[in-house]
């Protein structure tokens, strides 16, 4: 017998149910009727990578029209439009994501690539807890002006405690052919930046790769912390389906389209090989992924726990 009596109800009493039934219904429509506020997503994604905390960062989101005007330039519409049902994406527009990434050593905070402004790298690196002057070392990837537009603006430096680090060779390409943005952002603080070449270390733990073709000394960086490991890819695949899934398929930005497609081929081979995480720039938000061999080509799977654990 339960602890509780339970109370008796008579046929008023249903009638009483019966009458606010009405009233109670306009209430809940009442209440289903908040405003729709939009696609959301967040600003910043931090894991652990052994001893480094990495958090990777939403500078920016672009849709643009007409992809094929950027991917696949070498295949029929056709091909382009099958690869495309087959990944659920559409034919008409892409969305472009653009993530810098922050890497904790314990020593050091060293961010990489700074957007294509200073207010949205600013804004981005305080969405994950820190200010620009809290930034030791920013190393560029290379120096497309979505890598290097939040490098300064009017007020002078974005980032006022830091030093500089890229890639020698693209540097000296960029010096030597001039170029508008190069000479604004760049240029101003060669004073202030170590150059290195393939195999070099920004510091301990994190390794300068050799990934030319989308320019002319496109990096990417590898950490190695407690032994774990992640490859900072940058631009080596600007599209998880039709730059990533199809590595031979031309893609504009690329200088050197088949030194890009050759680069394409040996990095993702190695992430699939190795079973090695990777922060893709273009890649969609937050950015972290793996790589899986399929048929000819590659696919991306989405990071989705494996980098909480710890």
């Amino acid at each position: 017998m339960s602890e509780f009596p339970i109370p008796k109800l008579s046929r008023r009493h249903f009638m009483a149910l019966g009458a606010a039934a009405p009233t109670l219904g306009l209430a809940s429509q009442a209440r289903a009727m908040a405003p729709q506020l939009g696609a959301q997503t967040i600003d910043a994604r931090r894991f652990k990578l052994g001893a480094f905390e990495v958090t990777t960062l939403l500078a920016g989101a672009r849709t643009v029209p007409d992809p094929q005007t950027i991917f696949g330039m070498n295949v029929g519409a056709d091909e382009f439009a099958q690869a495309s049902a087959s990944a659920n994406i559409p034919t008409d527009a892409a969305q472009f994501f653009f993530t810098p990434t922050l890497v904790n050593t314990g020593v050091d905070l060293v961010l990489f690539d700074t957007g294509l402004n200073p207010e949205g790298i600013r804004a981005a690196v305080t969405a994950a807890g820190y200010t620009p002057e809290d930034v030791d070392i920013v190393v560029i990837t290379h120096m497309h002006g979505d890598h290097i537009g939040g490098l300064m603006g009017d007020a002078g430096a974005t980032f006022p405690n830091a030093r500089y680090v890229t890639g020698a060779v693209e540097f000296d390409h960029w010096a030597k052919a001039g170029n508008e943005r190069f000479d604004a952002k760049v240029a101003p603080l060669a004073e202030q930046m170590t150059m290195l070449n393939p195999g070099d270390a920004v510091l301990s733990g994190i390794e300068a790769v050799e990934a030319f073709g989308h320019t002319p000394g496109h990096m990417a960086f590898r950490l190695d912390s407690d032994g774990q490991s992640l490859l900072i890819a940058a631009d080596f695949a600007n599209h998880y389906v039709w730059s990533l899934g199809y590595p031979e398929w031309e893609v504009k930005f690329d200088m050197d389209k088949s030194a890009a497609a050759a680069t394409r081929k040996s990095l993702l081979g190695m992430l699939a090989a190795e079973k090695m995480p990777f922060i893709g720039y273009h890649m969609p938000f937050p950015a972290v992924g793996y790589v899986e061999a399929r048929d000819a080509g590659f696919q991306y799977v989405p990071h989705s726990y494996q980098l909480l654990m710890g």
